[in-house]
């Protein structure tokens, strides 16, 4: 075999160096765990670039600033824990370690905690999302809900040991003692914004007795950092899709949140939010008394009034005396003529009682009897004869039209030598035309039935003839 020179393709390099070899794999951990030990814990400002949320919930950023970018990844548990959302152009400060990724050489930083840098960027990262909300509509003044005057049940949405839900339970207590319904939540942290939109629903969804008139969500003063909450989108959505009224009590009197322009009415502090709930009772009931006296006076005064009037219009009629006097006088004409129509007429009837009983005289009633008897003898005597004489009369019409019916009949045609002539099918023949060659048909006469067939052509056989139907049958001759 040929031997290969030092300058041919399988030449070996010299050996020039001390330096142990390492695979790539060898040297990416190496810089891995060298970057982790000196950059232990960083601190570090910046704006965040793109900004991806991936399906498995880590949270992958760019840290930059105007000179470099940094790559930043934050793992789902401490994404959970942010108490604002992550956008691009966000000033923010991070709080991790420095690590690298081996797949593609590169260097980034496992962030553990994230704010926004100041108090600036998170009122632009408020105004931008107010903006947004306002031009849904979520703020607009026909939305709002009128607050019901003296509420059945209240419900408060709050921090269960703060001294919020004392002094709200304070003051209606003092204004006008109610039943109210706490919801025990959060009110500062990562937490909180979904358990007071939880809250929210959870009350709304209530039915029967436990449900609220009114709901009241209150928290007391803080940094805005810790008003924060009360910023995130899923509460103002929760308080402006309420169905129930809701009072907004979040901070003092100079904060603001975003809550409060959702919310069918904002009160200055959770004592305020009280305030508004219900009137006060001692107020009220005086209020009822001076208006019940105030009906009362009302009611005598309108009582007078009308005793008034009414004797006014009493004095204006005529006197009872007046008002009697023409139909006293009528009456009295009426009773004079009356006695002497029941003379007048008791003696007309008695002249008519009197023609009536001269006629019903024994002597006068049997002659009637008698006559009318008579009469009705000759009645009799009259009736037989005239029967008789009707029954001739009519036997002798009914005679004579026999005697026409028989004339008129066609079997006296048919004995003065004429025939009826019928078709096959019963039809009576009027004109000879009506029939043509080969035709059978039926000849009546006045003692038989015969067939025959009409001029049958030399080269057709005369057809087989039916019988002839028995005599005694009657056709009709038209």
């Amino acid at each position: 075999m040929k031997e290969m020179t030092e300058t041919g393709p399988l030449a070996t390099a010299p050996a020039t160096s001390n330096l142990p070899e390492l695979s790539v794999s060898e040297l990416a951990q190496a810089v891995k765990r060298t970057v982790e030990r000196d950059f232990d814990r960083v601190r570090v400002r910046g704006e965040l670039g793109r900004v991806l949320i991936a399906k498995s919930g880590h949270l992958y950023v760019d840290l930059k600033d105007e000179n470099a970018t940094i790559s930043t990844v934050m793992w789902k548990l401490n994404v959970q824990q942010l108490s604002f959302k992550p956008e691009e152009g966000l000033e923010v400060v991070v709080e991790g370690r420095l690590s690298t990724y081996p797949g593609r050489s590169q260097y980034q930083l496992i962030a553990e905690r994230m704010a926004p840098a100041g108090v600036g960027a998170l009122l632009a990262q408020l105004e931008k999302l107010k903006a947004k909300l306002a031009a849904e509509g979520l703020f607009a003044p026909g939305r709002k809900k009128p607050i019901p005057y003296l509420p059945r049940v209240i419900g408060v949405v709050t921090s269960p040991t703060g001294a919020v839900i004392r002094d709200i339970l304070h003051r209606l207590s003092e204004r006008f003692p109610r039943r109210v319904i706490l919801w025990p939540v959060l009110v500062q942290g990562p937490e909180a914004a979904g358990q007071v939109a939880r809250a929210i629903k959870g009350f709304n969804a209530l039915q029967g007795a436990d449900r609220p008139d009114v709901l009241i969500v209150a928290r007391g003063g803080g940094s805005i950092e810790d008003l924060w909450a009360f910023n995130e989108e899923i509460v103002v959505r929760a308080a402006a899709a309420s169905d129930i009224p809701l009072i907004s009590a979040v901070g003092h009197e100079t904060d603001t949140t975003l809550i409060d322009f959702a919310s069918d009415l904002r009160a200055p502090t959770p004592t305020g939010a009280a305030e508004k709930a219900v009137p006060v009772r001692a107020e009220l009931i005086e209020r009822v008394t001076s208006i019940e006296g105030r009906l009362k006076n009302g009611l005598v005064r309108g009582l007078e009034r009308r005793r008034t009037e009414l004797r006014a219009a009493a004095a204006k009629l005529p006197r009872l005396e007046t008002l009697f006097q023409i139909p006293q006088q009528r009456f009295d004409r009426a009773a004079e003529r009356l006695n002497a129509a029941l003379v007048a007429n008791t003696r007309a009837a008695q002249s008519k009682l009197d023609r009536v009983s001269a006629r019903l005289r024994p002597e006068a009633l049997v002659n009637d009897i008698a006559r009318r008897r008579d009469l009705l003898s000759r009645c009799a005597v009259r009736l037989q004869p005239a029967i008789a004489r009707t029954l001739l009369n009519h036997r002798k019409h009914l005679d004579a039209s026999g005697r026409m019916l028989e004339s008129l009949s066609h079997k006296r045609v048919l004995e003065r030598g004429f025939v009826m002539v019928h078709r096959e099918d019963g039809t009576l023949v009027r004109a000879g035309k009506d029939l043509n060659a080969g035709d059978v048909v039926d000849l009546t006469f006045a003692d038989d039935h015969r067939t025959a067939v009409i001029d049958p052509p030399a080269d057709v056989a005369k057809p087989k003839l039916k019988p002839a139907k028995p005599p005694g049958g009657q056709g009709s001759l038209f």
